[in-house]
């Protein structure tokens, strides 16, 4: 009784010779992450940017007052926060897309909470939970610094 092998010589020495062909082809292209975090299709949740300076805390959006920026739809509490929103985004708009800073600084993308946040000289810093938080707040100068290094090539 004779076992086969499963590849003949000439089939091992075709799949050697196309090697170089296969290497060569191109790529696919992975999706690119969107710029800004949307969770439930709002950025940010829905939450107001605007409330995290105004009112030190994070407040539910209305329907009534939303605006599209960087392919997200931001929703705010009143029409006055919409409208400083507005006229100046990168003003309220949390750094990082609205991703985890702390996961950025460390060269990754995470969803965020919007109770795990920080203002950081007049900039909002978003987290996964408040243990991320905790971490990003032991240095938080080194974690912008890093994560700015890792932005925006850990959206793909």
């Amino acid at each position: 009784m004779t076992i086969s092998k499963p590849s003949t010589r000439r089939q091992f020495m075709s799949a050697l010779l196309a090697a170089p062909a296969v290497m060569a082809a191109p790529r696919l292209a992975l999706a690119r992450e969107p710029e800004v975090f949307a969770a439930n299709g709002y950025a940010i949740g829905g939450i107001d940017p605007v409330a995290y300076f105004t009112k030190s805390a994070p407040v539910a959006g209305s329907n009534a007052h939303r605006l599209m920026w960087r392919g997200a739809t931001w929703r705010f509490e009143t029409a006055d926060n919409a409208a400083r929103f507005e006229a100046d985004p990168t003003a309220f708009a949390p750094l990082f897309g609205g991703y985890c800073a702390y996961a950025a600084s460390l060269g990754y993308l995470a969803p965020t909470r919007p109770e795990a946040w920080t203002v950081y000289q007049n900039r909002l810093y978003l987290n996964a939970n408040l243990r991320a938080r905790e971490l990003w707040l032991q240095d938080v100068p080194g974690n912008i610094a890093k994560g700015l290094a890792n932005w925006p090539a850990v959206l793909g």
